[in-house]
This record gives C-alpha cells, sequence and structure tokens, in this order.
C-alpha cells in the first residue's frame, strides 16, 4: 500500500470516529463476560459452602476466569485433559497447568480413566464438588442482579439472542 494510499484511508472519515473500536459487539461482550466472572468469583469468594483456604485465594484474586473454565466445562463423571481443553477453547497445555493449580488446590484430582487404561481423567474431589455447587449459587445469583440491572424483558431477549448466536 502506497503512503498516499494510506494516508487517504486515514482521513477517511469512517476511520476518523473511533467509537466504533470502543462499541462494537465483540468488545461489549467481552467486557460482559468479564463483568459477570467477576462477581461470580466475587460472590464464591463469600460462600460459606467454600472451603476457607479457597474463599481466601478467591478473596485476593488469585482465582481468575481461567480457573472458572474448569468448573464451567469439567463433567460430573470427568473428563479427559483434552476434551476439558477443546470445551474451554483452550490449548491441552495451557488446560493441564490449570487442572495442576486446581490440583494443589484440592479441587480436582487425576484418576485412571475406566475405558481406556492408557488415559486419565479429571474429576472434581468433595471440595471440587462443594465449589461447584457454589460456582451454581454464584451464577443464580450474578443472573438475578443482571435480570434487575436491565430488565426482565431485555435480560430474557439478551439469553435468547446469545443463544442463537452461538447454537
Amino acid at each position: 500500500m502506497s503512503e498516499n494510499t494510506l494516508r487517504s484511508a486515514l482521513s477517511s472519515a469512517s476511520l476518523n470516529d473511533e467509537r466504533w473500536r470502543q462499541t462494537h459487539l465483540g468488545r461489549l461482550l467481552g467486557h460482559a463476560m468479564r463483568r459477570f466472572d467477576e462477581r461470580v468469583l466475587h460472590l464464591m469468594a463469600g460462600n460459606e459452602g467454600v472451603p476457607l483456604a479457597l474463599a481466601n485465594l478467591a478473596s485476593r484474586d488469585q482465582v481468575s476466569a481461567a480457573h472458572v473454565h474448569i468448573t464451567r466445562h469439567l463433567a460430573l463423571e470427568g473428563s479427559r485433559l483434552t476434551d476439558l481443553a477443546r470445551a474451554a477453547g483452550m490449548s491441552k497445555q495451557a488446560m493441564g497447568d490449570l487442572v495442576d493449580q486446581c490440583a494443589a488446590w484440592g479441587l480436582v484430582q487425576r484418576e485412571a480413566d475406566p475405558l481406556d487404561a492408557r488415559a486419565r481423567r479429571v474429576m472434581f474431589t468433595p471440595v471440587g464438588l462443594a465449589w461447584l455447587q457454589a460456582f451454581k449459587e454464584a451464577v443464580a445469583q450474578a443472573e438475578a442482579e443482571f435480570r434487575e440491572a436491565v430488565g426482565k424483558d431485555v435480560a430474557t431477549v439478551v439469553a435468547l439472542g446469545l443463544e442463537a448466536y452461538v447454537n
């Protein structure tokens, strides 16, 4: 691209108005997801069912939205690491690091896969199941707060629209 063409493109009225960069749907969805996840983690930190050590980690921002991927995607009967990574949209290595950290916290453990002796499954521990229950309660509370903030009708339309968009 020549310098004149570049200058012409940059001086275009459509690029001079940069509001679109701050308000496009992808950016708004990203902000909304971060806000929602932060609220969920805050609620979990205050949940009496969460073991004190985990509540302290959550309250000090040591538990991140990345850790929530395990909570969201790990099947109750356990999941292979590759399946867990795929469901969370992460690399196997990144998910492995998260699983290692969650195992150190006592949320999950690795066990032999009963269907394949060569494979291992990631499973919730009893502490992890308590964490999952706290997650369920926090998500319900955060969703209720969202409905209150934007109104029931708007919340319903947003939920239906997002469901249609991702499916």
